[in-house]
């Protein structure tokens, strides 16, 4: 009696662990359908990528890229450790309203107006206006040529290099085009205008003068840089060329090289490149080879009295120059990556 008692025990005991794993079983398969349902949802792709058949499922999503506001797409090294985005234009100050405001095109420029007597003094292209000779405290114009290191001082335009001694970046004001935030952008140190055009890999072939909407100027082509399908680009600048066959000594050379149509620009622009124009330099309130060469501050000093800049003109290219602080050049900021 007690054997058959306790076979009846253990055929119960079985039944019960029969029933135990098939509602595990159910579990796992309703938590399954649960995930399914809740988990995020696809991007209603099939398997074919780039026009190949393949599992696209195990492929990471990149996430959108952030560029800041008034940045271009193009990416540059400059640096071992750094890379940055240029502004989309060169930068302008308004002294009556105390604005800052990048240029709304890459080729614009302030400019002087007219062909001085001087022989120093060339015009290339269209000029915009004649604003940087009225270059005060009140004018209500624009001004784009400015002294070292007067972000807290733009309209500066003594010639005495000590009103120079302490260096104020740009980008740490508002820019109102470029995010309206301070302490955003910043100039590019001697060094990484040096490494730009001189270290990176295919330096010398990302460089070149040209003409863009009448406007000299010099194209930078950025790391990863694809040419626009039925586009063409020279690189470099040619040490070698008679500048007595060209009017105005090189400047008409530009366009010899690289010459692009504004809407030509825009192609390039999308694809990367960028374009410093040819704005000349200021001195008081003069100002001297417009469309001839272009000047673009350094952060860092030389010494005392002078500062570093990157120059180009049409045969030559220096990416670490130095002179007078006092001097009105071009300054192009760039935002770290």
């Amino acid at each position: 009696m007690k054997s058959k008692c306790l076979l009846i025990s253990l055929l119960f005991i079985g039944l019960l662990s029969c029933e135990t794993d098939d509602k595990r079983e159910n579990e796992k398969d309703s938590s399954k359908e649960n995930a399914e349902v809740v988990s995020a949802p696809s991007n209603e792709q099939d398997d074919t990528v780039n026009g190949e058949e393949g599992a696209a499922d195990d492929e990471e999503v990149t996430p959108p890229v952030y560029i800041q506001e008034g940045a271009l797409s193009g990416v540059f090294t400059v640096s071992e450790t750094k890379k940055v985005r240029f502004s989309k234009g060169n930068l302008q100050y308004q002294a009556s309203t105390k604005t800052w405001r990048f240029a709304e095109y890459q080729y614009d420029i302030v400019g002087i107006g007219y062909e001085e007597t001087n022989d120093y003094c060339f015009i290339g292209g269209t000029i915009l206006s004649s604003d940087n000779r009225k270059i005060s405290s009140t004018y209500n114009g624009w001004i784009d040529l400015f002294g070292w290191g007067t972000g807290a001082n733009p309209t500066l335009a003594t010639d005495d290099s000590n009103n120079y001694l302490n260096f104020v970046d740009w980008g740490e004001n508002k820019i109102s085009n470029g995010g309206n935030v301070a302490n955003v952008w910043r100039t590019l140190s001697p060094s990484e205008w040096y490494y730009l055009l001189r270290v990176r890999p295919q330096a010398k072939n990302k460089a070149g003068i040209a003409c863009v909407g009448g406007i000299n100027g010099l194209v930078i082509l950025p790391d990863n840089w694809k040419l626009p399908s039925g586009f063409q680009f020279t690189p470099g600048l040619d040490m070698e060329h008679n500048y007595g066959a060209y009017d105005n000594w090189g400047v008409d050379y530009y366009k010899e090289i690289n010459n692009y149509t504004k809407l030509d620009w825009q192609v390039m622009e999308k694809a990367g490149a960028i374009f410093l124009p040819a704005a000349g330099y200021r001195v008081n309130t003069s100002v001297y080879t417009v469309g001839g060469y272009g000047y673009y501050w350094s952060s860092e000093n030389y010494n005392a009295k002078s500062a570093y800049f990157m120059e180009f003109q049409s045969g030559n290219l220096n990416p670490s120059n130095f002179y007078e602080r006092s001097y009105g050049r071009s300054v192009r900021l760039c935002v770290d990556l």
